[in-house]
């Protein structure tokens, strides 16, 4: 079992920056791939981008592209996604969520379905 847990979020005005955080604990961190989604209100969870167990590869959604950076730090059993430039459209809560990986760079997949493990999510609302 993975555990994993949420932090961060919070209210910022558009063209702002926040940086959330997923501490992970209960087996070894640097062998899951990981990645952020995100869930706004009366929409489906949506992909926001991937890491690799290794932090060597990573892979975003177009709308992420440019504007948010995924990182992880497996000393501290932790992964993060930088938002930058954030808009309206970003309000969300964002989720973290880890899949088990096999090779040092998989990066996992962009569906819901592929990770196995999931943090409770935490609130991200951008003011316009």
């Amino acid at each position: 079992q993975v555990q994993l847990v949420e932090s961060g979020g919070g209210l910022v005005q558009a063209g702002g920056s926040l940086r959330l955080g997923c501490a992970a604990s209960g087996r070894t961190f640097s062998a899951y791939a990981m990645a952020w989604f995100r869930q706004a209100p009366g929409k489906e969870r949506e992909f926001v981008g991937a890491i690799s167990s290794s932090g060597g590869s990573t892979y975003y959604a177009d709308f992420a592209k440019g504007r948010f950076t995924i990182s992880r730090d497996n000393g501290k059993n932790t992964v993060y996604l930088q938002m930058s430039s954030l808009k309206p459209e970003d309000t969300a809560v964002y989720y973290c969520a880890a899949t088990h990986s096999y090779t040092s760079e998989y990066v996992g997949g962009s569906a819901s379905y592929d990770y196995e493990y999931w943090g409770q999510g935490t609130q991200v609302t951008v003011s316009s």
